[in-house]
């Protein structure tokens, strides 16, 4: 008996350190960095339908094979040999090209959603790789290395830790912020992970590096603003996520990131402010 309509939960992430090694000839970076899921996400309602369908509310955005959702759930039929369609409602909360992984959650969430809805013998991390670099950590459900150009995935346990995301409404594109690192030559040693975790155990300063942060920051001001508005609120260890534009910074307790999200956003009433948890 198939399923009725669900609701699946696409949680954001945050990269707790990246570190850009090197590009390779078929212009691929090689990666180093600690890949953390948050508390807050998005949303996609799955229903059985006599084909697929793909409705966006909350940001514009394309409903066709335009839209990871859409590829992802076209992957995913086929490769099942599913005869059938289904209708997915997207419930986009987080902001755009804005370095939490939105876009690569939806999809890994999709393919989860319609392992549920239409099981089957399916490769989910082979189908997932093929939509994007990010999109196989979404299947693991946890914190996890990346190496390589991101597949290579090894399960971390991170302790907890609250949070506050800080995002200028600026969009940047991955492939640019890739571009202006290689151009600049800026590449960066692997990460200290035992040090970054024992820090993060003991609620201290992280030393942790985003290898892209310095060019991005250097040609969109606004995210050194937010990078700035989060130190001032009392936070620690502030830093950009991914290509950015969204950055975040570390906070002692639930409390403490509750408060500093509304003094943030009252501060900034343009910008879009959360608080979470890793996850």
């Amino acid at each position: 008996m198939t399923p009725g309509p669900a609701r699946h939960f696409a949680p954001a992430k945050i990269n707790l350190g990246l570190s850009v090694l090197g590009i390779r000839e078929n212009g691929y970076h090689d990666l180093h960095s600690l890949m953390v899921p948050l508390t807050v996400g998005d949303d996609l309602d799955f229903a059985p339908a006599d084909t697929l369908r793909l409705r966006v509310e909350g940001a514009d955005l394309p409903t066709d094979e335009r839209n990871l959702v859409y590829r992802a759930a076209q992957a995913y039929l086929g490769a099942a040999g599913v005869g059938e369609g289904v209708e997915i409602t997207l419930h986009k909360r987080l902001p755009l090209a804005s370095g939490l992984g939105g876009g690569s959650s939806d999809a890994a969430t999709t393919l989860l959603a319609l392992a549920r809805l239409f099981p089957a013998d399916v490769d989910l991390p082979a189908l997932a790789l093929g939509l994007g670099a990010d999109v196989p950590f979404f299947l693991l459900g946890g914190a996890a290395l990346a190496q390589g150009v991101g597949e290579r995935l090894t399960p971390v346990r991170v302790p907890p830790t609250p949070l506050v995301l800080l995002n200028p409404g600026v969009e940047v594109s991955a492939g640019d912020a890739y571009r202006w690192l290689g151009g600049a030559g800026a590449f960066t040693p692997p990460l200290d992970v035992a040090a970054l975790l024992g820090a993060l155990e003991r609620g201290e300063e992280v030393p942790y590096l985003n290898a892209l942060q310095p060019e991005v920051v250097r040609r969109h001001p606004p995210i050194a603003q937010a990078l700035a508005a989060l130190e001032r609120a009392g936070l620690h260890s502030p830093l950009m996520s991914g290509s950015g534009s969204t950055c975040f910074a570390l906070a002692r307790s639930d409390a403490q990131a509750e408060e500093a999200a509304r003094t943030l956003a009252g501060r900034h009433p343009g910008w879009w402010v959360g608080a979470a948890r890793t996850a």
